[in-house]
């Protein structure tokens, strides 16, 4: 069965504008509510993170879910209420609190305000991270430029193997990926409280040279089918390309996704989100090398025709060897 992405490229076209345009709302919303595009964690602004699980070896320790309504006015009473609270587990004996830089004593008195009206909490389970917000400063901003680095590097190298447009073209996708990976963790911090940490920056770029490396494979075939058949039309190489290669793209992401989806259901805490973020930004880059790369390439080139620059340099070759004879 072939694959028409040509034809249909309006649809493939429509659903990433509707998924990147209900992420870009969604930023719009956390900025007003929070100051940032994406719900931050410690990592970028700074301040204390409490973790704290109940003992559940106590006698009715765990008999109920934590309130949240209880939590809040114990942090209002340490003049905390501004805090962001999260309960954990599915179990809900468990709770995150991010708040602003404690010291020891405060801490101490707000582990043992909780102790009092929640429960024993088990020490052993309990997480404590401060991050002051020179260093979180320090994390985003290293952060970005690295990406800014690696967009940079990326089209200096397409432009150099293939033509500009290509290059060009191929960021566009690559942007499309990184929206819809910071489009969806928009909405679940908006909606789960998800926080974004120095891992979410390492995920982008991940994400980012998965995505070329899935692009580069499908040009590649396009300047083949190209070099082949000169005369053919673009939309019936680009068809052909893509065909070509979409078994090889589908099980390479297949396979990628296996250990990924098993990283998010039993890696733990710290690296669940790391994984969802790069299970969202695979599925993203295969879609859109697919069919937002290669479509976008088909439309350029009906509307700006260029000679295909290695079939100019086979000719000037073929000429040059027979002038020789």
């Amino acid at each position: 069965m072939k694959l028409n992405v040509i034809r249909q490229r309006s649809l493939w076209w429509s659903i990433s504008l509707g998924v990147i345009l209900a992420g870009l709302v969604a930023m719009v919303i956390s900025w007003q509510q929070l100051g940032a595009p994406l719900r931050p964690s410690l990592d970028f602004v700074g301040g204390t993170r409490l973790q704290l699980q109940r003992d559940c070896t106590q006698p009715e320790n765990c008999a109920e879910p934590i309130d949240l309504a209880v939590v809040r006015e114990v942090l209002a009473e340490q003049d905390l209420a501004s805090s962001s609270i999260q309960v954990l587990g599915d179990d809900r004996q468990g709770i995150s609190i991010r708040t602003s830089a404690l010291d020891v004593e405060q801490r101490e008195q707000l582990q043992s305000a909780l102790n009092q009206a929640l429960g024993t909490f088990d020490p052993q389970s309990t997480q404590i991270d401060t991050v002051g917000p020179t260093l979180g400063r320090q994390i985003f901003t290293s952060g970005v430029l690295a990406l800014l680095l690696s967009f940079a590097g990326i089209t200096a190298y397409l432009t150099a193997r293939f033509q500009f447009d290509y290059a060009i073209l191929a960021l566009v996708s690559l942007l499309h990926d990184v929206l819809v990976t910071m489009g969806v963790f928009a909405i679940l911090g908006l909606v789960l409280g998800v926080e974004v940490d120095s891992l979410f920056i390492v995920a982008l770029l991940t994400i980012v040279g998965f995505s070329v490396n899935d692009t580069v494979v499908i040009y590649d075939r396009i300047r083949e089918v190209l070099k082949a058949s000169p005369d053919r039309a673009i939309n019936d190489v680009v068809d052909d390309a893509v065909n070509q290669t979409l078994t090889r793209s589908i099980n390479t992401t297949f396979t990628t996704l296996l250990p990924l989806t098993a990283i998010f259901l039993l890696g733990g805490e710290t690296l669940k989100y790391f994984a969802l973020a790069l299970i969202i930004g695979f599925i993203a880059g295969a879609y859109s090398s697919i069919f937002i790369a290669s479509t976008l390439l088909a439309w350029w080139r009906e509307r700006h025709p260029t000679p295909n620059i290695q079939l100019v340099d086979a000719e000037l070759d073929s000429s040059e060897s027979s002038s020789d004879l």
